[in-house]
């Protein structure tokens, strides 16, 4: 089995050329990102990612509207508006934390429908705010909605339920058995990011994720699946931040680089 490892956009600030050739030259596959709805300049961005023979995974966040037939039709059209360009696979925040089970099945029951249509896999993240916030929640939508294939960024579940998850063990493993997509991020009990992952004081926190992803692996190394991974540590103020300054306290590129070269090491 080959993981893949794919760059965020998320915090580049390096004109889109030079930061291809950036992700290319550290040994990345591909890059994940959301793409603009404006035709040519959509194009733009995935000629320049494929100028550098890499992949795109297309990332949909834009779930704000709390009136469902609005979300419903602006989901849909990011999701289209993605399909158009044939990314690896779409990764959505699909949904809202305050909306309805039934509210986002219409969501998930959509984007299924447009996968099956278009042959272009959805996989749905667990994120603060959204459908699968919380790892009780995401339980009985995995246990009610088997399909369902997601993207697993366990750090939100840490900061939602202050803790390393000791007490959600069933709803993490159904969670481990519904993983196509790792968002490899280190969160704690009181954050989605520590500092630097590299630091002694996070070697429990970081030992933590590496036990759940390491579940993950063997899973798809015994069914003989694709398995991709996003090194999604974020910009400021994602990454904490100096008082009145505002300056991160750590390089999210250089983190970044570093999770994805201990995660190629330890699969290898």
């Amino acid at each position: 089995m080959q993981i893949k490892f794919y760059a965020p956009e998320w915090g580049n600030t390096l004109p889109f050329p030079t930061f291809c050739q950036r992700v290319k030259a550290a040994g990345y596959d591909g890059v994940e990102m959301p793409l603009p709805l404006e035709a040519e300049a959509r194009q733009i961005i995935v000629d320049t990612i494929r100028e550098n023979d890499l992949e795109l995974i297309g990332q949909y966040w834009q779930s704000f509207e709390p009136d469902l037939d609005e979300h419903c039709r602006n989901y849909e059209m990011y999701l289209r508006n993605l399909i158009d360009v044939q990314p690896l696979f779409i990764n959505c925040q699909t949904g809202k934390d305050y909306f309805s089970f039934d509210q986002n099945k219409r969501l998930f029951d959509l984007a299924s429908q447009i996968s099956a249509e278009t042959g272009i896999k959805i996989t749905h993240e667990t994120h603060r705010g959204k459908a699968l916030f919380a790892a009780h929640i995401a339980r009985k939508y995995l246990a009610e909605l088997p399909e369902l294939r997601i993207c697993l960024d366990i750090s939100h579940w840490c900061n939602v339920h202050e803790s390393l998850l000791e007490d959600q063990t069933e709803a993490v493993e159904l969670a481990i058995a519904h993983t196509d997509h790792i968002h490899s991020r280190v969160g704690h009990p009181e954050g989605p990011q520590v500092n630097d992952p590299r630091a002694p004081e996070w070697a429990l926190t970081l030992s933590a994720h590496l036990a759940w992803w390491d579940k993950i692996v063997q899973a798809h190394q015994a069914a003989g699946t694709q398995l991709t991974v996003t090194t999604e540590f974020g910009p400021a103020t994602y990454m904490p931040v100096m008082p009145y300054t505002q300056l991160p306290i750590g390089d999210q590129w250089e983190i970044n680089v570093f999770m994805m070269n201990l995660l190629k090491e330890r699969y290898a």
